[in-house]
């Protein structure tokens, strides 16, 4: 009896223990004497032990064999313990014998079991069981989670191969990878497309682990199936907004050279060329300024639309910014190849295209290099094409012009200017000159004009003709214009200490500056900093720049009053004039171009202009500035004709601020 695993006793019909192994002794925890005089059903818990006394009237009663489970006293805690129990007859008395097993170890097994598919089936990827058995690996379970994510039930793919929904032909290698890690019984993690039941493609991410039996012997896998077709599209679409221009959804400049740099190396692999295109639309700035940067974006949205439609897909359309396009044509055969391409890319190019209520022809400058010719890395070829490009400027509207080496040199000086220009606002190599506006009858001086020089170490002073230009073009006109602003708002300090509060001075903007959209909040914020009086400054814009965009000169000219700021139009009388357009404008002043003042002394009716200009500014009621006067005799014609105030070296040449507290003082 006390070999035996479990309990063994034998009970009498009164339920008291006749005889016993030593385990039920180690078991309640009583000796011999004790257990004598215990009842069996003392040893459960109360709500066991009517199960446990029918179960034993059964045994005498209808001579049953009984087993049942319950718990059972063990050293004050109820272990669970499963009861089997029959009949024994000795002579005219009846007992029962019988065992017991101590299930608490099955019971916490079974519980970790049930935990365990609890947590199979709340996962949120998918599980699949499959079995190994060097062929096909069958599936032997699925939890609900690939259900969910296949769409295929359990009972649909249990027995069936576990690369069914595998799409043929798609994602060979991965798949290859994922094969030869099984076939050496080795985990493995891949990513790969497969198709759900409704014929749907979803990304998988598949981590493989095999399952060995206890002697190593390799008897199943688990896949963990993890559907990361969101993730794929987010990242695909954070991609595409990294590589590509979000006007146009053309790509940008780090795509174009990465697009460019294979080209060359596929082209250096096939022996043949690849064409840089860089192109620049004609006119893009007028549209801006004359219809707004709606209209703008229409244009380059309508450009990039029939650029894409003239290339092939292997070729490369980006947009650099601004009206800059390049286009890489990959896999050139020939020059005449490359030619037909480019009269493609020119008849797309050339119809009217709508935009808003009107209709415009939209043409381009372009310049082309070639690989090998004209450079064999990515920068070469690009700055070719812009060289090209600038060149072609000068050859009239839709003109294309191939780079050759003689154009480096004006390349060159465009770069060597635009760096300098950048060392001169480091260096503080600008510096502003002041020329006053004085009144004709009176000699009184009404204002200064601030006018902005370069102190250039090779070529000495630079007047804003030799340089304004290209920063106009290069967009470095913005840092200049803010830097003058900051050095006028100091000379307006300077001269309210000395005496002159209410001198106004005057600075020239250029198109790019007022069609910043921070442009008058930023010199609110610099004024007000500076401390000084809005209405000491005023800005010059040539009247051009007014009239051709109306609503940016509306929007400019109501900024301006609101801060009390005043408008002066430069340039008044160099091309038509748009006198509906000034009158609606609260202008100032309107400023005589030097060149109608310099014809004053030409005779012969030259002077008729500088008349004209007068008598419109007269009518206009506004006061006109004749500029450059140099002379007594333009003096003198100008003050018979009601010119209210004149500027130039006649009155005095520009001078620093130094030279100008002595010219202040003197007169």
């Amino acid at each position: 009896m006390n070999l035996l695993a479990g309990t063994f006793y034998v009970l009498d019909e009164a339920g008291y223990f006749v005889l016993w192994n030593q385990t039920v002794e180690q078991v309640t925890g009583l000796g011999p004497e004790q257990l004598r005089g215990v009842h069996m059903l003392e040893l459960f818990p109360a709500e066991e032990r009517p199960k446990v006394a029918a179960a034993f009237c059964a045994v005498f009663q209808q001579e049953q064999k009984v087993q049942l489970e319950a718990r059972l006293m063990v050293r004050g805690q109820f272990i669970p313990y499963m009861f089997c129990g029959s009949r024994m007859q000795v002579g005219d008395t009846s007992y029962m014998c019988g065992m017991g097993l101590d299930l608490s170890r099955h019971h916490h097994q079974q519980a970790t079991l049930e935990l365990r598919e609890r947590a199979l089936h709340a996962a949120s990827n998918g599980i699949i069981i499959t079995r190994h058995n060097g062929m096909d690996n069958p599936i032997e379970y699925v939890n609900p989670a690939f259900e969910r994510i296949t769409g295929y039930s359990a009972e649909e793919v249990i027995g069936r191969d576990s690369r069914f929904m595998a799409i043929p032909g798609l994602d060979e290698e991965q798949r290859g990878a994922l094969g030869a890690a099984i076939a050496a019984q080795r985990p493995a993690s891949v990513t790969f497309r497969n198709q759900r039941k409704n014929g749907e493609v979803f990304w998988n991410h598949l981590t493989v682990t095999p399952v060995n039996d206890g002697t190593r012997r390799i008897t199943h896998y688990i896949g963990i199936i993890e559907d990361i077709t969101t993730l794929k599209s987010r990242t695909a679409m954070l991609e595409h907004q990294v590589t590509h221009d979000p006007l146009t959804d053309l790509a940008n400049r780090i795509l174009l050279r990465d697009r460019l740099e294979h080209a060359i190396q596929s082209a250096q692999r096939n022996e043949q060329q690849v064409a840089v295109i860089l192109m620049d639309l004609n006119k893009f700035k007028e549209i801006n300024d004359t219809l707004g940067h709606a209209a703008g974006d229409q244009v380059l949205r309508t450009v990039a639309q029939r650029l894409q439609s003239a290339v092939r897909e292997s070729d490369t359309v980006a947009r650099l910014g601004g009206d800059e396009f390049v286009l890489v044509l990959a896999e050139q055969p020939s020059l005449r190849y490359t030619l037909q391409m480019i009269d493609r890319i020119r008849r797309a190019m050339a119809p009217p295209m709508p935009v808003g209520c009107r209709t415009l022809s939209v043409g381009a400058s372009m310049g082309v290099s070639l690989y090998p010719a004209d450079g064999t890395a990515a920068s070469e070829l690009l700055h070719a094409a812009d060289a090209a490009m600038y060149e072609g400027k000068h050859g009239g509207p839709d003109a294309v012009h191939f780079y050759s080496p003689a154009m480096a040199s004006t390349s060159a000086a465009r770069l060597r200017m635009e760096h300098a220009l950048k060392d001169a606002l480091e260096r503080d190599d600008l510096y502003l000159l002041f020329q006053p506006d004085v009144c004709v009858e009176t000699g009184r001086i009404l204002g200064l004009e601030a006018l902005l020089r370069w102190r250039h170490p090779e070529r000495g002073e630079l007047l804003p003709a030799d340089f304004l230009p290209e920063a106009e073009e290069n967009g470095l006109i913005v840092p200049l214009g803010r830097r003058v602003l900051e050095d006028v708002c100091a000379t307006l300090q300077h001269l309210a200490r000395i005496g002159f509060p209410d001198l106004p001075i005057s600075i020239n903007a250029s198109s790019r500056e007022i069609s910043q959209r921070d442009y008058l909040p930023h010199i609110a914020q610099r004024v007000a900093h500076h401390g000084v009086k809005p209405g000491s400054l005023a800005l010059e814009v040539r009247e051009e720049q007014l009239v051709n965009n109306m609503p940016q000169a509306r929007r400019l000219a109501q900024g301006m009053s609101e801060l009390g700021i005043k408008l002066s139009v430069d340039d008044f009388g160099a091309g038509l004039s748009n006198l509906s357009c000034l009158q609606a404008l609260p202008v100032s002043q309107l400023k005589m171009t030097r060149r109608s003042v310099s014809n004053i002394s030409l005779g012969n009716g030259s002077s008729a202009l500088a008349k004209t200009m007068l008598n419109i500014g007269h009518n206009l009621n506004i006061r006109v500035v004749a500029t450059g006067v140099e002379t007594q005799s333009q003096h003198d014609f100008l003050a018979r004709h009601g010119c209210s105030s004149i500027q130039g070296n006649y009155i005095s040449r520009p001078m620093d601020r130094s030279a100008l507290d002595r010219w202040l003082t003197a007169h």
